[in-house]
C-alpha cells in the first residue's frame, strides 16, 4: 500500500463518518503542548505512541489497553513490549501507523520528525504533541492524555500522586547545601542538559546546581575539557542501558577532578531520569540520595 493509496483511503474514511448529534455528549477536546486543539468525537480507542516515554504515560493513566502501536524501546511496563512496533521514534513507519487505523497518535516534539507529524495530520489523523519541560507539565500531560482516552479519573489520581511525591522531595532536600554537578546524557558526542530541561528541575529539587545550566541549548554538546575545567563536585550519568555505568566509570582517569577525588561518580538508570514520565520521581529520589552522600563526603569545615 503506497502513500497515495493511504491518502485516498483516509479521505474516504473521513467522508464516510456519520454525522450525529449524539456524539456531542462524549466529545473530548484538549490543547497539546504545541498549542493545537485536539478534538475527538469520542474518547480514543486506538492509540499509537511515537516515543517510549509516551507509551509509559499512556499505561500510567490507565489507557494501556488502548495502545495499538508504539515505537522501539517501549519497554515499560512489561506489557508495553507486546504492543506492535511502528519504527523508531526518530523515523516512524507512516504506512504501518495508518494500517493500524488509530483514532489518536501521540507524538514527541523533540524526538519525532516534524514533517512526519505534519504528514499524519494531512492524512486526517488526530495528533497530540507532548513536550513537558517541568514536573507540572508532566502531570498536565498525564491529565490531558487521560482525557483523550476517557480515563480521566485514573489519570487525575496518577498525576496528583506524582506531584505529591515531587513536593515531598522538594520539601526534604531543596534547602540543603548546594552541590555543583555535571549530568551526562550521552557519551559520543558528550552531551548534557541546560536549566530548561526537565532533569534540571530534578537537580533543583535535590539542592543541586547544574554547572552548565546557563547554556542556550536544551541538550548542549560538550568538550570534555569544559567539564574538567568546570570541576563539578558530582558527576551523574545515565548510560547505554539500565545497568551499565560505563560512562561514569570512564571519568576516573581524570584523577584531579573533585568528583573523582571524592568518589562522587554516580549512575542512575536513564529510564528513571531521561523519560518524561511519573517514574522521574524515582530517579529524582535516587539523585537526592546521591547528593546527600556527596555532602557527607565533604571535608570537615
Amino acid at each position: 500500500m503506497n502513500i497515495f493509496t493511504l491518502t485516498h483511503r483516509a479521505l474516504l474514511l473521513g467522508l464516510m463518518l456519520p454525522i450525529s448529534g449524539t456524539l456531542a455528549a462524549s466529545e473530548v477536546s484538549v490543547e497539546d503542548d504545541d498549542g493545537h486543539e485536539i478534538r475527538l468525537e469520542q474518547p480514543a480507542e486506538r492509540i499509537v505512541s511515537l516515543a517510549p516515554h509516551i507509551t509509559e504515560v499512556v499505561f500510567a493513566v490507565g489507557a494501556g489497553d488502548r495502545l495499538v502501536g508504539a515505537t522501539q524501546y517501549s519497554d515499560y511496563p512489561p506489557e508495553a513490549e507486546l504492543v506492535p512496533r511502528v519504527g523508531g521514534y526518530s523515523r516512524i513507519d507512516l504506512e504501518r501507523v495508518i494500517e493500524l487505523d488509530p483514532d489518536l497518535v501521540i507524538a514527541w516534539r523533540s524526538g519525532n520528525s516534524a514533517s512526519q507529524i505534519d504528514r499524519l495530520r494531512d492524512l486526517g489523523v488526530p495528533v497530540y504533541v507532548s513536550e513537558p519541560r517541568r514536573f507540572d507539565g508532566v502531570a498536565s500531560s498525564m491529565r490531558r492524555i487521560a482525557q483523550l482516552a476517557g480515563t480521566q479519573d485514573e489519570g487525575a489520581r496518577a498525576a496528583q500522586d506524582f506531584l505529591d511525591r515531587m513536593d515531598a522531595l522538594r520539601e526534604e532536600y531543596s534547602d540543603r547545601k548546594p552541590v555543583r554537578l555535571f549530568y551526562q546524557v550521552w557519551e559520543q558526542p558528550l552531551m548534557t542538559i541546560n536549566d530548561e530541561h526537565l532533569i534540571a528541575e530534578a537537580i533543583e529539587v535535590c539542592g543541586g546546581v547544574n554547572v552548565f545550566g546557563h547554556l542556550d541549548r536544551l541538550v548542549p554538546r560538550m568538550d570534555r575539557e569544559a567539564v574538567i575545567d568546570a570541576d563539578p563536585e558530582v558527576i551523574i550519568g545515565g548510560g547505554m542501558g539500565e545497568d551499565r555505568p560505563d560512562w561514569v566509570i570512564a571519568w576516573t582517569q581524570w584523577e584531579d577532578m573533585t568528583a573523582v577525588q571524592s568518589d562522587n561518580l554516580f549512575f542512575i538508570a536513564p529510564s528513571l531520569l531521561q523519560r518524561h514520565t511519573p517514574r522521574i520521581a524515582e530517579g529524582t529520589a535516587l539523585m537526592c540520595e546521591e547528593l546527600d552522600r556527596a555532602r557527607l563526603r565533604r571535608p570537615a569545615e
